[in-house]
């Protein structure tokens, strides 16, 4: 009889995580170590119940404690710290940590929330509870989405580390992370728009006009950012990873492409949404490329499309009148601007404050932290959510081995544990908790 998965949490586990969410200064990082331990849960009972069809409780949780904004708040917070705070960081010259744990653990957060909220949003309730911090994570989506039109990437980031392999490696995680949060804000949005007919006048404004987000998201079905070719192989990223796809699948949709083509869809083709955008020559050109990527394979996997090309098709020959300007007091968002004006000018020394307050543990903090980390991110719960079978850590092969004192590692074979022990030692270390150092795996 095979064992049963894990269980979502307990409905007063649920609720006692929910209510500990909290806005937190950006100078407290402190904070969100502690807070991310409450998201990270939240988030795999997220996934859990999502699967099970049980995602209703936590819907009216968030709801009824009015969170939605908190995690909003957290991470636009979050995404100024590492825009702002982390490469200051990262240029001390005497800032040279025992352990990079705590920062990444910083950089994660935004990754956390953003990927509750995709869980989340899908639901009507939780769009409308964002009251007026939608605006705000609009504006976070806007900014995402443009990383990805851009294909930025591929940059260094402002401010490299100084002599610190660890900082150095942990600034190439954090792009590589920048990516996959960009691609659950594309997500976030298509869940916004899918309420266009019940958002306020001012979210409607601010992703037509102020952000013109149809012409972006044109940027976006030219481009793809999430498919490449590498050595004549189509390569496409899927669930975390880049895999090679095979002749018969290279016109199959993607999940993020149907994203960007229900987005358009919601944009374009709403009654409301078309009477306040303006369909000018710049605008109309662009949209008019959909028409190229409207192909019978693409509309037999999205029949929704026909709409479209029905429209394309009527936008082409017909010149839209302009949108009437209405006379309306129209929102600004807030959290962004709020969190700037109160922290210009400090960002050093927030940076140095870190540095001595969270970023500098003692070994015994590490392990601490390690097992507290160990604990939330349970092995049965992290099998349960992972998409497909363990990789080995050295060669990507397949792996049914795992590392016995921190069961964190797979490897394929002995011979493969062997090779990365030294780099994996001591983190082994840190997660088993071990009083002393080892020397052999």
């Amino acid at each position: 009889m095979a064992a049963a998965g894990p269980a979502p949490l307990l409905p007063a586990e649920a609720e006692a995580l929910v209510r500990a969410l909290q806005s937190t200064e950006l100078r407290d990082t402190g904070g969100w170590l502690r807070q991310h331990e409450c998201v990270e849960k939240l988030n795999m009972h997220a996934i859990l119940s999502a699967s099970a069809g049980q995602e209703q409780l936590l819907t009216e949780l968030l709801v009824t404690y009015a969170k939605i904004p908190v995690l909003i708040g957290e991470l636009i917070s979050v995404e100024i710290w590492k825009h702002k705070i982390f490469p200051v960081l990262c240029r001390l010259e005497d800032f040279k940590p025992r352990s990079t744990f705590p920062i990444y653990v910083v950089l994660h957060h935004e990754a956390s929330i953003i990927n509750l909220l995709e869980t989340v949003f899908f639901h009507k309730e939780i769009c409308e509870s964002a009251e007026d911090s939608i605006l705000d994570l609009i504006d976070y989506c806007h900014r995402k989405l443009t990383l990805l039109a851009q294909n930025l990437f591929c940059c260094p980031p402002e401010g490299q580390a100084k002599d610190s392999p660890c900082l150095k490696e942990l600034q190439k995680q954090a792009e590589m992370m920048e990516f996959e949060i960009s691609l659950k804000a594309l997500s976030v949005l298509r869940f916004i728009t899918d309420q266009v007919e019940s958002l306020p006048l001012s979210a409607l404004t601010r992703m037509l006009n102020t952000h013109n987000l149809p012409c972006l998201l044109v940027e976006l079905v030219e481009h793809c950012p999430w498919s490449c070719r590498e050595a004549g192989k189509l390569k496409k990223f899927e669930n975390g990873v880049w895999h090679v796809v095979p002749p018969e699948d290279q016109v199959k949709m993607t999940k993020l492409d149907g994203q960007v083509w229900l987005a358009l869809l919601n944009l374009l083709l709403s009654p409301e949404c078309q009477r306040k955008y303006h369909f000018d020559g710049f605008n109309k050109s662009q949209l008019l490329k959909l028409r190229a990527f409207l192909t019978d394979i693409l509309m037999d996997q999205l029949p929704n499309l026909v709409e479209m090309q029905r429209f394309l098709s009527h936008l082409a020959v017909t010149e839209p009148a302009p949108p009437k300007k209405d006379l309306i007091l129209e929102q600004v968002p807030i959290i962004w601007d709020h969190i700037l004006k109160k922290n210009t000018g400090k960002w050093e020394a927030i940076a140095k404050h870190q540095v001595k307050c969270v970023f500098s543990p003692t070994e015994e903090e590490l392990k601490l932290q390690a097992r507290r980390w160990a604990q939330t991110y349970s092995l049965d719960m992290m099998e349960a959510l992972a998409p497909d079978k363990p990789r080995c850590r050295v060669c990507g092969a397949e792996a049914a081995k795992r590392c016995s004192r921190c069961r964190n590692e797979w490897y394929c074979t002995r011979a493969c544990q062997v090779q990365h022990w030294q780099k994996h030692k001591a983190a082994c270390n840190l997660m088993a908790g071990a009083p002393r150092s080892v020397d052999d795996p």
